[in-house]
């Protein structure tokens, strides 16, 4: 069979209309209950993007590519842990959605889980606020402080 003029459009036809009909992968359909999505995801997942997805890792000892290529489910700044471009709003931004943009280009494209270690506040950006620790104040001994401090910081937080 020799080659048609019509023949290169019909093809292109074909492989874009194929294309077209695939459909998302069911773990990624909103409509289906938790249960069918959840098992679809792990019977695509191998035993390394299992393995992964369980791990939480410092981010200082990983960089965002490695995150995407090993299907990690989680990254921590710890103590210390701002981004090395500049202790700014700016730069944690930039630093978490970098590690986030990772792993949403990995191959099954599962969000990481981004944690601070934060527990009064993110004490860790520049000029943020800070609460004080419930210890702290107590070994003050001046409970009329400690209260009217306490309560500030729980007002501040959102809390009545």
């Amino acid at each position: 069979m020799s080659f048609r003029w019509w023949h290169a459009p019909v093809l292109a036809l074909a492989l874009t209309s194929a294309m077209a009909q695939e459909a998302a992968p069911p773990y990624l359909d909103a409509e289906l209950s938790v249960e069918a999505r959840v098992a679809d995801l792990l019977a695509r997942m191998t035993l390394e993007e299992k393995i992964g997805q369980m791990t939480l890792i410092e981010n200082r000892s990983i960089d965002p590519a490695g995150v995407g290529r090993h299907a990690l489910g989680g990254v921590l700044s710890g103590g210390g842990g701002y981004p090395l471009s500049g202790n700014t709003a700016e730069a944690w931004a930039a630093m978490v959605h970098a590690y986030q943009a990772a792993a949403l280009d990995g191959r099954l494209g599962i969000p990481i889980l981004y944690g601070v270690d934060a527990v009064h506040g993110h004490a860790s950006v520049a000029g943020a606020v800070v609460f004080p620790h419930n210890i702290g104040l107590g070994a003050g001994r001046h409970a009329r402080s400690a209260r009217r401090r306490s309560g500030r910081a729980r007002h501040g937080a959102g809390h009545p």
